[in-house]
């Protein structure tokens, strides 16, 4: 589903190129629940970002899908994102001047789901994630495992192919923790390709590969 080759990020610094990740060279088949683990700074959520079409500022080759992303225009990689990915972000990225319900809505509608049909997957989503009380608060008026819960159910509302998870756990209860796990290890036994960026071992056990990053490099 996903090959990298030779995939690498760097910033011009007045002293010459500061690399972020260096000779990326990494395939992740269909299916497949890869953790990608490492120290702070050592490239993972950048990776993330780069498999999640996000960034743009890379070299190297990357094929997704049967897809040239390198050779893509920023365009055509934003209609592959939406139509593919789910992405669970660390900060959230919850769109503030829209409500939950609405947040939720949106994934559907890149997707030309029918509105009958996305109102129906919406209130299911809200039960399944116990935030039906949400549904018309805005992101401001949520703590941090609330928008967490928001973002998750976001990225799984649509049933893409693959979801990537950047610390999905990070600002929720261990219960709640667990509980989303769980549903990523379900979706995955469905036939979701998953890959989480986590520190927390537990985590990790869910998947069946872990790639460690170093300053960088894969090791």
């Amino acid at each position: 589903m996903i090959t990298l080759r030779n995939v690498e990020k760097f910033y011009e610094a007045g002293y010459g190129r500061t690399y972020v990740l260096r000779r990326i060279n990494l395939e992740i088949r269909e299916g497949e629940f890869v953790t990608i683990m490492g120290p702070s700074g050592a490239g993972k959520s950048t990776l993330l970002s780069i498999v999640g079409m996000l960034d743009a500022s890379w070299t190297g080759e990357f094929e997704f899908a049967g897809h040239q992303v390198h050779r893509m225009k920023p365009k055509e990689r934003v209609e592959l994102n939406k139509k593919y990915i789910g992405f669970v972000f660390q900060s959230y990225h919850l769109i503030d001047n829209l409500t939950v319900y609405e947040n939720l809505d949106i994934p559907l509608s890149y997707r030309n789901v029918k509105s009958a049909e996305r109102q129906a997957i919406v209130c299911d989503s809200l039960d399944r994630f116990h935030i039906v009380g949400k549904r018309d608060l805005y992101p401001s008026q949520l703590s941090g495992g609330q928008q967490q819960l928001v973002a998750v159910a976001r990225a799984v509302i649509a049933s893409p192919k693959l979801i990537l998870a950047d610390e999905p756990t990070g600002n929720l209860h261990s219960s709640q923790g667990k509980e989303i796990m769980e549903l990523f290890k379900k979706l995955n036994d469905e036939g979701t390709t998953i890959i989480q960026v986590t520190h927390s071992e537990a985590n990790a056990a869910y998947g069946n590969r872990i790639v460690n990053l170093a300053d960088g490099w894969i090791v």
